[in-house]
């Protein structure tokens, strides 16, 4: 598991490796990640839009801005946390993402920008 602190907001990320399968007549590989953002500040957060740096091995970078997460724009408490799963197709069996989320302080209207670290996505056989 990967984690960071941002101003207070915890982000931990856990990845998974889904498997391979065809799409237009080329390989795919699918990866699953789960994050947690974990509000560690005394100020309650809300997650307003989204930034992912998309890399993969056989492409160039992809970015990827939108609001909120699956659809969702949680509202987190101090001491509570939000988890959420998604996941990425890539062309290769190697990548990576990184990105971070623009929230904001609700009781100052303060908008904060939340890293979330570069997490890698490998199939486990692409390692060795």
């Amino acid at each position: 598991m990967i984690t960071q602190v941002t101003k207070g907001i915890k982000v931990s990320v856990q990845t998974t490796f889904e498997g391979t399968f065809f799409k237009n007549y080329k390989m795919h590989y699918a990866f699953g990640y789960t994050i947690t953002i974990e509000n560690q500040s005394k100020d309650t957060v809300q997650l307003i839009s989204r930034h992912w740096d998309v890399f993969d091995s056989l492409k160039e970078l992809e970015t990827i801005d939108g609001e909120g997460v699956i659809g969702n724009k949680p509202v987190i408490k101090p001491g509570k946390s939000h988890t959420y799963s998604s996941g990425c197709l890539l062309t290769s069996p190697i990548g990576a993402m990184k990105g971070y989320y623009n929230m904001a302080h609700l009781s100052s209207a303060e908008n904060i920008e939340v890293e979330v670290p570069t997490f890698k996505l490998a199939a486990p056989f692409a390692l060795n």
